[in-house]
């Protein structure tokens, strides 16, 4: 959708007659490992964020008209060739610039400075002695702790500039132009290892760029119902339901806008978990969503026979759910509009940003959608981290049970049964997943985890039940904490519970004879397998 799928730009507090732009900062993204966080650190500060290509042009952000601008840090240096650069003219916008470790040094060679290798290369902790107070550093201490993660830095500043703060490695540590309103920080203020970084972010949102801080749940409901009214006008839309938190979030809000010409669709593909439609189906009841429910699971198979390469998994499964739709479509008339509960990550996850970033895989709803698709999109959500659709789904009225159910891919078990998928191995995926759900609840564990659940692995392993030999299945355990699956780490599960999972797991589901337990974290591996 042409104007959801920028939502940033379009913020818009619904206050009576009057309507008020939200503020919102563009971060351009060189590239860093942390411009996640960046953009993370300001939402937490109630300022939207957004991340955009390090390449934008000035006349865009000047369309926009963002609060202010952040320059991410960024694995190149400023003074090779090819390096990434923003636009020159950024900076005779008149808006507020900080410049984050890379973001610095751009700004500052693009503006008359100089950046040089450092003599030495600085990882980790380090202190800062700050040299003006006010600004940046406005009620904080003179001597910070701060995270340093560079192996160049700024050796002559630009006309107009001084240093705000240093270090004994880095002499610029921190610098500014506070008449232009452009500062920079060698140092990375969204860490956590930089215990005072969320209070420099806030002065540069608060002090420097004049942000009332009005990114909430209430503003965006209000924004995005309306620019769904406004984009569907007297249109039908019909919303792809999962049973997730996402697509439930995302057709409760159109459903807010459109009323009953929203008509949601549940398809069982055959991909779920054990007793999976039955629950799902309750849950849509309690919420009045009253879904189609489409059995679909013979053509989704047959989709998948032969199929082992988990992107013409994911991909195949989008072009089979879109033909799905568009067959219910016609039997409903008329309907233009397709609903999806897209996320941030999602996105990122799928598409990189301007180059500087991997794709790391193809969800089925981003990159795997088919070319040629009647539908045009709607994605109310996807700008959001799922933590704050969780806040906006509870702003809205869903219940605990279902805003906290753990999130479960698009492509279903499809992409938890390594190699082909077959009617035998979802069988025993499902249930093998079934009793790692079973005693992780029962161990009282499930609200301390993100993500548990079983994978069926490729190979097969020897073993001995009743004194003969076996040649079964392998069952990974996976479980991690997580708090917007960006990044994971792998869950310490107390070794009885453990124990307890495997022994059912061997003694209950037929043919498999080993369970292992994944301990690998995001990076380097990703939540799923494939």
């Amino acid at each position: 959708m042409r104007r959801l799928n920028r939502v940033v730009f379009s913020c818009l507090a619904l206050c009576g007659s009057e309507v008020i732009p939200l503020d919102s900062i563009l971060i351009l993204d060189f590239g860093s490992q942390y411009t996640q966080l960046i953009a993370r650190r300001v939402r937490e500060a109630r300022v939207f964020s957004e991340i955009v290509p390090p390449e934008i042009p000035a006349d865009e952000i000047r369309r926009h008209a963002p609060a202010g601008i952040i320059l991410s840090g960024g694995p190149a240096s400023i003074y090779e060739e090819g390096a990434p650069k923003p636009d020159p003219r950024i900076f005779a916008l008149g808006l507020p610039v900080l410049g984050i470790c890379y973001g610095l040094q751009a700004m500052t060679a693009l503006l008359g400075g100089k950046v040089a290798p450092a003599g030495r290369r600085e990882y980790g902790r380090a202190e800062i002695e700050v040299r003006e107070e006010g600004g940046l550093f406005a009620g904080l201490p003179s001597r910070l702790s701060v995270w340093m993660s560079h192996g160049d830095r700024v050796e002559e500043l630009p006309p107009g500039f001084r240093v705000l703060a240093s270090s004994a490695n880095a002499p610029v540590a921190a610098a500014g132009d506070p008449e232009r309103r452009l500062y920079g920080v060698q140092f990375h203020p969204e860490v956590a290892h930089t215990p005072d970084g969320p209070a420099i972010l806030a002065n540069f949102l608060y002090r420097v760029c004049g942000c009332r801080g009005d990114w909430t749940p209430a503003n965006f409901i209000a924004e995005t119902v309306a620019a769904i009214k406004a984009e569907v006008g007297e249109g039908r839309a019909l919303c792809a339901l999962s049973g997730g938190v996402d697509s439930t979030v995302a057709a409760v809000l159109v459903r807010r806008a459109i009323g009953d010409r929203l008509v949601s669709v549940f398809v069982d593909n055959g991909l779920l978990r054990k007793n999976e439609a039955e629950e799902v189906l309750a849950a849509f009841s309690r919420l009045g969503l009253a879904p189609v429910q489409v059995r679909a699971a013979a053509s989704f198979l047959a989709r998948l026979r032969g199929v082992t390469d988990p992107e013409e998994k994911r991909k195949r499964i989008g072009t089979e759910f879109i033909r799905v739709f568009e067959e219910e479509a016609k039997k409903l008339g008329p309907v233009e509009y397709l609903v999806q509960g897209t996320l941030y990550p999602d996105v990122i996850e799928s598409a990189g940003r301007g180059g500087h970033a991997a794709t790391i895989k193809t969800h089925h709803n981003v990159g795997g959608l088919p070319p040629g698709m009647r539908f045009r999109l709607i994605e109310p959500l996807r700008l959001l981290f799922k933590d704050e659709v969780r806040v906006v789904g509870q702003e809205l009225g869903i219940p605990h049970e279902i805003l906290w159910r753990q999130p479960f891919p698009g492509p279903g078990l499809a992409v938890r049964v390594l190699g082909e998928v077959t009617e035998e191995k979802l069988a025993i995926l499902r249930e093998a997943d079934a009793i790692v759900r079973e005693e992780i609840a029962r161990a009282g564990l499930a609200g301390e985890l993100w993500q548990y659940f079983a994978v069926l692995l490729e190979n097969r392993s020897v073993g001995v039940m009743g004194d003969e030999r076996t040649y079964g299945h392998v069952v990974a355990v996976r479980a991690v904490t997580s708090r917007d699956a960006m990044t994971a780490d792998w869950a310490r599960l107390p070794h009885e519970v453990l124990a307890e999972i495997g022994r059912r797991i061997v003694n209950e589901v037929p043919g498999v004879n080993r369970v292992v337990y994944d301990i690998s974290s995001k990076p380097p591996a990703t939540i799923e397998w494939e």
